[in-house]
């Protein structure tokens, strides 16, 4: 009896403790003092909330993708260090998803990585997935596949192929996203729904409110649904139920009232956010590099701060467009320009990633207004001067060894094909017919609509450049240089803004005086596999030994694009950031140890340098490759700075 009653006791007693228990904590979460996560907005007082209490936020842009992986955890505490409670990131549905049904999350496409390391450097997190995302990048972010899938895809509308695409992108990479969701425990406090629609003609409202819906389906409600747009498109770019937000670069304090008086037209209540704040701009080729000073940003941050304002910096550190993922801007009819490969954008911190003089004001004026952490600036990164290298050329692009190693496929066609019905992302493809017989001479070759830029050739010898960025689409062709056409074409980038299917190669009818050329042959050159230029480089080395240099670079480039290649050694003590200048070169791509750092284009600049990222370069041997298309100095020399040249003096 004894047994028994102790037996009921101790469970009585377990009861109870369990039952306060579980009072206590309720009474806890009541007293804040163990908060659920929230971040929301409370449109009757027009503040944003974070875990229930007022929450005014300085933030900036960090596109993950411009950066190398290894560096990402320094330049987010340089960005911490200046005061910023967020950082603001795109995501590039190409770089994650580069061909259909396949998905790439490692490296550079790390977006999981990049979020933890932004909560381990105590900043909050704005997604903006787009999927458009325009950012200056190829395409716009889209995957080019898309154009190949689907030739008729309307982008951005509500076509049914362009939405079940979406479908499929957004269950792959929100899946992965909602545990990063602030509700859910991590630090990303809004979710953008489009990008700057207000900006696209389409102004389609059904895709806008299927967008929403199904990103609210990955999101319910753990993190803030945001749209973005300039003050003047609001009315296109404003969804039903989603936090509008304006961006906009320095101004006086009428111009910044006139933007918010904007905004309340068709957002009532709530918050003021400035999503995207220029404190520089965007370069294309062929123009000055864009530099915006600094006193007005300083004075017209300060004045939003004043106003209530959350402000977010685009860009706060720019970084690098690697490879062939710049973009390019449609300025009008007829009228095509292709960014440059840095994108430095005159922003706070340097493409490599170091405080500038704008970055340490900024800091001031956001420490005069919210506590500054204790976490120092980081100091600027060791720069270093390489050696010289020797470059010797190889092989031209259109000889049988380049054919056999550095080709993806020839195909045979009775009029020219895309890029995009090739199959092809970016690099070259090579055009390839005979010339009917004339009566006329010189002839007239035309193709009206080529994109971007061809390299035109009779008999293998060059002869003249056609380029959509300067409306030169003709070219005279003497009948006594022999009757092979050769259209080498270059892929400069794809539209990111305004127009939504840029298509690229020849495009149109290529026109012989008033004859259209057919029977085409056609080599693609998309420079997307390292292993074809080792193949061909190996294959020559073991033919020759060494790589001979048999002829200057001249009789080579007038056969055509040229293969240059060199190596150099470094010891461990060598290693540092540096910049490749080709100065006395033209225009083409580099390589190193297999990495492709971008086009550089020294003949019309502004951008003469390629920032060489530390981490790309190794002890021992490290192997230089270019590409280049019209120029090379006599001697084959490449050099290497320990400064940047982005303005072409």
């Amino acid at each position: 009896m004894t047994y028994k009653m102790t037996k009921l006791s101790i469970i009585l007693l377990l009861l109870t403790y369990i039952m306060s228990s579980v009072k206590s904590q309720h009474t806890l979460s009541v007293n804040n003092v163990v908060p659920s996560r929230t971040f929301e907005i409370d449109y009757s007082n027009n503040t944003f909330l974070l875990d229930g209490k007022p929450f005014q936020f300085m933030g900036g842009s960090f596109h993950y993708f411009r950066a190398l992986p290894e560096t990402w955890q320094r330049k987010l505490r340089t960005m911490r260090a200046a005061g910023l409670h967020v950082v603001t990131t795109y995501v590039e549905w190409s770089l994650h998803n580069p061909k259909d049904d396949v998905y790439d999350f490692t490296g550079i496409a790390d977006l999981e990585q990049f979020i933890q390391l932004a909560q381990q450097e105590d900043l909050l997190v704005i997604l903006r997935p787009g999927p458009y995302i325009c950012a200056e990048r190829d395409m716009g972010g889209f995957p080019y596949w898309l154009l190949n899938k689907y030739p008729q895809i309307q982008l951005r509308t509500d076509d049914a192929d362009y939405k079940l695409e979406v479908a499929k992108w957004y269950a792959v990479l929100m899946t992965r996203m909602q545990k990063f969701l602030y509700g859910n425990g991590g630090p990303i406090i809004m979710v953008q729904v489009e990008n700057e629609y207000g900006s696209f003609y389409a102004c389609d409202e059904k895709y806008k409110v299927w967008l929403r819906d199904e990103t609210f389906k990955y999101t319910q409600g753990q993190a803030v649904l945001f749209s973005n747009d300039g003050p003047g498109m609001l009315r296109c770019g404003k969804i039903p139920d989603v936090f509008a937000s304006l961006d906009f670069g320095a101004g006086d304090d009428k111009t910044i009232d006139s933007f918010w008086k904007t905004l309340r037209k068709f957002q009532k209540k709530g918050p003021l956010m400035n999503a995207e704040y220029y404190p520089g701009w965007l370069t294309h080729w062929q123009e000055d590099m864009q530099r915006v000073p600094t006193e007005p940003i300083v004075t017209s941050l300060e004045k939003m701060i004043k106003d209530g304002a959350s402000v977010n910096f685009y860009m706060f550190y720019g970084g690098t467009n690697f490879g062939f993922t710049a973009g390019a801007n449609d300025g009008g009819p007829g009228s095509y320009n292709s960014d440059v490969t840095s994108y430095d954008y005159d922003a706070p911190m340097t493409e490599a990633g170091d405080p500038t003089d704008k970055y340490m004001e900024i800091r001031k004026m956001i420490g005069k207004y919210f506590t500054l952490p204790d976490v120092p600036v980081p100091s600027p990164v060791p720069k270093t001067r390489l050696s010289d290298v020797q470059m010797k050329p190889i092989s031209v692009l259109m000889d049988t060894n380049s054919r056999r190693h550095l080709s993806s496929y020839t195909v045979n066609g009775h009029t020219p094909l895309t890029f995009e019905a090739l199959n092809q992302y970016s690099g070259f493809i090579l055009y390839e017919t005979k010339l009917p017989k004339v009566t006329r001479d010189p002839a007239q070759l035309k193709i009206n609509d080529l994109r971007d830029r061809a390299y035109i050739y009779v008999n293998r010898q060059f002869v003249g450049v056609l380029s959509r960025e300067n409306g030169i689409n003709s070219i005279p062709l003497s009948l006594t240089l022999g009757d092979e056409l050769q259209v080498l074409v270059e892929n400069e980038g794809r539209i990111n803004y305004g127009i939504a299917n840029d298509f690229k190669g020849i495009v149109s009818d290529a026109v012989y005086n008033s004859m259209v050329l057919v029977n085409w042959t056609m080599t693609g050159y998309p420079f997307d596999e390292y292993e074809k230029v080792d193949n061909l480089i190996t294959t020559l080395k073991r033919k020759y030994g060494n790589i001979p240099r048999t002829a200057s670079a001249k009789s080579y480039l007038r056969s055509g694009p040229t293969i240059f290649y060199g190596e150099f050694t470094l010891k461990q003590s060598e290693i540092a950031d540096t910049y490749f200048d080709p100065t006395t070169w033209g225009k083409g791509v580099l390589f190193i140890n297999e990495f492709n750092l971008g086009r550089y284009w020294p003949l019309v600049g502004p951008q003469i340098t390629l920032y060489v990222p530390k981490e790309i370069l190794k002890v021992g041997s490290n192997k230089v490759l270019m590409i280049e298309l019209e120029k090379a100095p006599e001697d084959g020399i490449i050099k290497f700075k320990d400064t940047p040249n982005l303005d072409g003096n």
